[in-house]
């Protein structure tokens, strides 16, 4: 049996910088990998998937199917194995959870073709690659940047959200007088946030909790759910006591970035 580590993805900036013939949007992004991981263990001469999903990670649905992200990259390398998986970070949360855990499929078959990454899906190649990193056209153009040491609190609603439904709301107020981006581009910012408060406007109670817990203005992680602020008074990955609005609860834990290649504190 072999473990491997596949550490969650947080995109610090998201700027969209063009939307191509065939649909796809291209970005420029700032990500890192972070220590909130799954845990997949691949066992050879046998096959089949099972999760064991982790309280607030929403993983009890995930299938072994053709559409699961760790089948079909099992299928692009050509290899056969069980894989056991820990289910860690939160589906729909923005959070990178199905491209990495695709990513540590292609680590364990040895191979690091960002070529491969990509055809499993956009955020596949950054999850290959790891660290922190510029991130650029539809994920395909990785450029490692030096790592930081960076501390994060976040804030993950009981919802995810669709990740495709927020480009096509991006879209619609990219024609309308809102502007390309609803006034969200730059350093530290996600141009996708206005999309994401269209499309599950929920968000903004989950923004507005953590900014007064923290005091500090939340960003959106991706195409959301999930909300941080950078926090630099503990260390570790740690649940903390839950967020509750309108009988609903929220994770709420502690992260920090994790160098490429880690494999585990």
């Amino acid at each position: 049996m072999s473990r491997v580590l596949a550490p969650a993805k947080l995109t610090l900036s998201l700027e969209v910088t063009g939307v191509r013939s065939d649909g796809y949007h291209e970005l420029r992004a700032e990500m890192v990998a972070l220590n909130l991981a799954d845990e997949l263990t691949f066992t050879e001469g046998s096959d089949g998937l099972t999760v064991a999903a982790a309280p607030g990670s929403r993983a009890d649905g995930l299938g072994n199917d053709q559409g699961n992200l760790i089948v079909r990259a099992l299928a692009a390398t050509g290899r056969v194995a069980g894989v056991h998986v820990v289910k860690r970070i939160p589906v729909g949360g923005g959070l990178g959870g199905g491209s990495t855990d695709a990513a540590a499929v292609l680590r364990w078959a040895g191979t690091d073709d960002l070529e491969l990454a990509l055809q499993l899906g956009a955020d596949v190649p950054f999850s290959l690659t790891g660290g922190r990193a510029l991130v650029e056209g539809v994920g395909e153009r990785i450029t490692p940047l030096p790592f930081e040491p960076r501390r994060f609190l976040l804030l993950v609603p009981p919802f995810g959200v669709d990740t495709g439904l927020v480009y096509k709301a991006w879209d619609e107020l990219a024609q309308g007088a809102a502007g390309r981006d609803a006034g969200v581009q730059g350093p530290g910012r996600n141009a996708l946030t206005s999309a994401a408060l269209v499309v599950e406007p929920r968000l903004a109670r989950w923004r507005e909790a953590l900014q007064e817990l923290s005091g500090a203005d939340p960003i959106l992680a991706g195409s959301g759910s999930t909300w941080f602020v950078s926090h630099e008074l503990e260390t570790g990955t740690e649940v903390l006591p839950s967020v509750r609005i309108d009988g609903e609860e929220g994770l709420l834990l502690r992260a920090h970035t994790v160098p490429a290649g880690w494999e585990g504190d």
